[in-house]
Formats: C-alpha cells, structure tokens, sequence
C-alpha cells in the first residue's frame, strides 16, 4: 500500500495518497483498514461474513461496523469484468511477452478489439 502512485496529468510528481481504494473482501483487514484510515484515504471494500460474526459476536464492544458506499463499489465491478474479458486472450492472461512493449500492444489490441465488438 505504501507503494501507490497515481500518476498526474500535466507536470509534477505523482500523488501518493488516493481519495479512495476500491478492493475486494480479501483486503478487509483491520491493519489494511487503519493503515488507509492513518493516510486519510476512503476504503471502499465490503465486510466479509466471518468478520461480521465475529464482531456481532463481540457485542456493543464489536464497534459499528466499517460503511460500503454502494455506488463506488460498483466501479470496481465495472473494472473486474474488463479484466476479466482482457483475460480471454492467453497471452494476456499468461503473460508469455519477453518484453514490455509487446504486452502493452496485445492490451491495446484486445481492448480495441472488444471495443469494437460492441
């Protein structure tokens, strides 16, 4: 996480600190968590039902549990099942390329490809 750059569009030195992550429920952890809550960054992942049960378990000391903005979490969706169509194509998805610039040409052309399909 401490390794995050989000590149700028004009000149200047990328941010280190995002407005938000969008993750899955495996990065629901209570270090991942406090380590994004310590940057002021917005976490966008869902609980996952142990982790629900263990804190209503806990009682009034279990603590509210963490919010999910819906509507954020759907663009990460949106994201997986590009992802995922882009992990049709088995180079790709292998990733066989020897170098960089012949992986970053099969992207484009399936991502070109799938746009043109629609």
């Amino acid at each position: 996480m401490a390794r995050i750059r989000v590149p700028k569009v004009g000149p200047g030195r990328p941010r280190t600190r995002p407005t938000m992550v969008l993750a899955d429920r495996a990065y629901s952890s209570r270090a991942i968590r406090g380590h994004l809550r310590r940057r002021q960054i917005r976490a966008v992942i869902p609980q996952p039902s142990d982790q629900i049960g263990h804190r209503l378990r806990r009682g009034r000391h279990g603590g509210r549990p963490p919010s999910l903005d819906a509507v954020s979490y759907k663009q990460r969706n949106t994201v997986e099942r590009c992802i995922n169509r882009l992990k049709q194509w088995r180079g790709l998805a292998t990733r066989t390329d020897k170098l960089a610039i012949a992986y970053q040409a099969a992207l484009h052309l399936a991502a070109i490809l799938i746009w043109a399909r629609r």
